[in-house]
């Protein structure tokens, strides 16, 4: 297994994270270790930018939208 030093990490950040890891029965360590594993578990996101936003709004449903009639197709100018 590898190991990293974290260093100039601000005061209340470690406050926080010591916190953090006393609410769910863990030692500072452990929740470094999980809060990471988590971050990089949900970098595997959709591949395009419409997939992620239909990913995003697809638990709120859909919308029916009344479209026009489509109309035929004008001639192309003549350019004589």
């Amino acid at each position: 297994m590898a190991s990293i030093t974290i260093r100039k990490l601000d005061d209340g950040v470690k406050t926080r994270l010591r916190l953090r890891a006393a609410e769910n029965g863990r030692s500072m360590e452990e929740e470094a270790r999980v809060i990471l594993r988590e971050a990089v578990a949900s970098g595997a996101g959709p591949e395009n930018l419409a997939a992620a936003i239909r990913a995003r709004f697809a638990p709120l449903g859909g919308v029916e939208l009344e479209l026009p009639p489509r109309e035929p197709a004008r001639n192309p100018p003549e350019l004589d």
